[in-house]
């Protein structure tokens, strides 16, 4: 399973598609890019024009509430300029600075206090958890310590009467019938469209409608093959204060093309310690080691080679990394570490070929960047492919 964030606007969009009728209000949002022409939004969605609208960020930002990031009640006129004002600003998150590139503009519902509730589901190793409290919004505070909880096993599917005895215990009447049947549909989206995350703060229950205001939700990326038709083209972002590069990109789109693994992350690009290391497993016991040598700060990349690629397939992936390792030098040298564990059916020789092949190819400027090197590697035809 390779759980995969996905945007606000995916999110919304996906239960809009797949919800049964009457479990919610449908999700009426805007989305808004560098690249929007404000007169076009208007005329797809003419709303915007007459009701009191939310604008936020939709860059995976937590607790956008808590950072001033949520504008409430404006019109129009007002949401154009608070977009304005932050589009392409940098922001800072927590420790990571990141600029502004996505907003989310949605009509604002009116509500109280007490109608607003709390509905998460996330996939474990044994199954699935539903949290619920009927307190949510921005001060809901400790989630795990306030929520009722229904565990759930593989395979096992909800009843209406299983959700109201345990997690809807503080509802009562039309609210509790509501929040009932949304639960229960929303689990079975949830099964259906292999989420592996879905948080709903807050989510608004009248005695007439449910409504989904803020929305997270992650995906199994690995099931795109079963789900495509389902999802339509899904648009995974990076983590807040981290841009997608076009390298990241070549690699992924070589992965889709090859049935070996190839992964490839860029955690700074001004790093000083470089990986190429083949297997899952080893790459994340080389990074963790660095970090725990207290490396973790000049660590520049995550990634992977597995799967018996091919030698072309090798050579491509190492000069991706030696292309963004070389861009700029460090008074202090690089280091690159060429790895992995003993490899079962991978042939050492052909890989390294590959990757020796990229070496020699940018010999200077690996010279010139005082880069060390340091190859760690076992398996078939290992004693050929370090020669």
């Amino acid at each position: 399973m390779s759980a995969k964030a996905i945007r606000e606007v995916t999110g919304k969009t996906l239960l809009n598609n797949h919800l049964p009728s009457g479990a919610s209000a449908t999700c009426r949002f805007a989305a808004v890019t560098q690249d929007t022409q404000w007169a076009d939004l208007v005329q797809q969605h003419p709303w915007l024009k007459t009701e009191k609208l939310v604008v936020k960020p939709d860059q995976l930002i937590k607790r956008r509430g808590k950072l001033g990031l949520i504008k409430v009640g404006t019109d129009l006129a007002g949401a154009q300029t608070w977009v304005d004002q932050r589009m392409n600003k940098d922001q800072l998150v927590g420790k990571a600075v990141g600029k502004l590139r996505s907003f989310i503009i949605e009509p604002f519902v009116a509500h109280s206090q007490d109608s607003e509730a709390y509905v998460c589901i996330y996939s474990h190793r044994h199954g699935d958890t539903l949290l619920f409290t009927h307190e949510g919004g921005v001060d809901i505070g400790d989630v795990d310590a306030k929520a009722l909880k229904l565990e759930l096993g593989i395979e096992e599917r909800p009843t209406e009467a299983q959700i109201k005895d345990t997690l809807l215990v503080h509802l009562s009447g039309a609210p509790k019938e509501k929040a009932a049947v949304f639960i229960k549909a929303l689990y079975n989206l949830y099964v259906d469209l292999y989420f592996t995350y879905l948080e709903i703060n807050p989510l608004v229950i009248t005695d007439k409608e449910v409504y989904i205001l803020d929305l997270a939700a992650k995906l199994d990326s690995t099931a795109e093959f079963l789900c495509k038709a389902k999802w339509g083209d899904i648009d995974y972002p990076p983590p807040f204060g981290r841009d997608a590069l076009p390298e990241e990109a070549f690699i992924a789109d070589l992965d889709s093309k090859s049935g070996a693994s190839l992964k490839l992350t860029i955690l700074n690009e001004k790093g000083r310690i470089w990986t190429m290391v083949a297997g899952g497993g080893a790459s994340v016991i080389y990074s963790d080691t660095i970090c725990e040598l207290g490396g973790a700060s000049e660590l520049a990349n995550y990634g992977e080679y597995s799967g018996a690629p091919s030698e072309q397939q090798t050579y491509e992936y190492a000069k991706t990394i030696l292309t963004l390792m070389t861009k700029e030098k460090n008074p202090k040298g690089k280091i690159l570490i060429v790895g992995g564990g003993i490899a079962n059916f991978t042939n050492v020789a052909a890989t390294f070929k590959g990757i020796v092949r990229a070496l020699q190819e940018f010999q200077a400027k690996l010279t010139e960047g005082k880069v060390s090197i340091y190859v760690r590697r076992a398996g078939p035809n290992y004693q050929e492919g370090l020669r």
